[in-house]
């Protein structure tokens, strides 16, 4: 199993667009058969370097690549890079 962890700060300004963009990310469970489990927070300290987090997991690294190419991610993914500041993202095997 892929354990995909992404973070993003977003620029000030675009709460709801964030809030918008997380829920149709979360919207793509279910809908996208290779996320085989998916968790979004939203920074709750306040002043924290990100704002938010996407810890999802799937089968392989084949079907991580296949959900980032899916147009229904593609299409969710071009609203995040239009409101986010930085992201960072790491991929890792897991039991």
């Amino acid at each position: 199993m892929i354990k995909h962890v992404v973070m993003w700060k977003f620029r000030e300004g675009t709460e709801r667009e964030m809030e918008e963009f997380l829920r149709r990310l979360g919207g793509l469970y279910g809908v996208i058969p290779q996320i085989k489990g998916q968790e979004i927070g939203v920074d709750c300290a306040g002043g924290s370097n990100y704002s938010a987090v996407l810890v999802s997991e799937f089968e392989s690294l084949e079907d991580l690549e296949s959900y980032k190419k899916d147009p229904r991610h593609v299409e969710v993914s071009a609203l995040c890079k239009a409101i986010r500041e930085d992201r960072v993202a790491v991929d890792y095997y897991f039991d």
